[in-house]
């Protein structure tokens, strides 16, 4: 639910006045650890252009209720279905409607939210929508993680940063860096027994256990969210890359990163999370 209310004031005064200057630029990417706080930010800069009240945005003119509920013609908004990726299917058809005029304002609004989840296909497409717009437009894409942008994308973009100040630390800024959302933090919850069986997991792998693949089926079983499941996956490669970096376990760790970017293949596959579990077991009984 959008809520204007809930913004960035610092950025929120920021782009106030490059409006009130003229000088809105054409393409922005917020970066926010907070990625519903950037959202509700850019659908603010989104009223703010067309409020017909006094004291702008007022959130209560026909224009700001029908951008709110995301019934306006001129705002687009894009994010991953089902909370996988952005492929370029939701980003090709985006060239046709962003040529069109604007319906009822001076200037179109296209949000891409969770942007760190667009495919290296999407993240080319939509670099063609920034570099070549037709109509007036204002692109913003969201992110949590401005590392995880194509460089060519990001450069391209205008940069207003929402965590300056914030302190983030712990497991929540590894799975930021790792391109999970805030409500997908608040999802998991407390995996302390996630945990424990991954770690389970991750040691009867390398000592070539056959307990591995029960606790396979075990941890496929407790992961049932896909959000759980990208997080198992997150963590065996956190596991590896750890490895990697201790002499004495370099080669274990080298053997099961290589195995993980098989699991990513498969996984994009459409195979099912059991199936990549027992996958690795069985490679690692070899």
């Amino acid at each position: 639910m959008v809520n204007i209310n809930k913004i960035g004031k610092a950025q929120a005064n920021f782009l106030y006045r490059a409006y009130n200057n003229k000088q809105l630029a054409q393409s922005y990417l917020f970066v926010d650890s907070d990625e519903e706080e950037a959202l509700n930010t850019a659908y603010w800069l989104a009223c703010l252009f067309n409020c017909t009240g006094q004291n702008k945005p007022d959130g209560k003119c026909q224009n700001c209720r029908q951008i709110i509920s995301g019934n306006h013609p001129d705002v687009l908004l894009v994010e991953p279905e089902e909370k996988q990726t952005l492929g370029i299917d939701q980003i090709r058809p985006l060239k046709e409607e962003l040529a069109k005029s604007p319906v009822e304002s001076t200037r179109r609004f296209f949000f891409i939210n969770e942007a760190e989840r667009l495919t290296l296909p999407a993240a080319n497409a939509l670099l063609n929508l920034l570099e070549e717009p037709i109509a007036p437009v204002v692109s913003i894409l969201i992110t949590n993680n401005s590392d995880q942008i194509l460089p060519t994308v990001r450069s391209r973009t205008q940069i207003v940063n929402f965590d300056d100040g914030k302190k983030i630390e712990g497991k929540t800024a590894i799975l930021i860096k790792n391109g999970f959302s805030q409500d997908e933090i608040t999802e998991l919850g407390d995996t302390n027994n996630l945990d424990q069986m991954i770690k389970y997991f991750y040691q009867e792998m390398l000592e070539k256990n056959s307990l591995a693949l029960v606790s396979a089926h075990r941890l496929a079983d407790e992961a049932r969210g896909v959000t759980q499941q990208r997080y198992v996956l997150i963590n065996l490669k956190l596991m590896a890359q750890k490895d990697v970096n201790d002499e004495l376990k370099r080669q274990a760790g080298a053997r099961m990163l290589k195995c993980l970017i098989e699991v990513d293949k498969m996984r994009y596959s459409n195979v099912n999370f059991r199936n990549l579990l027992d996958y690795l077991a069985l490679q690692w009984k070899r």
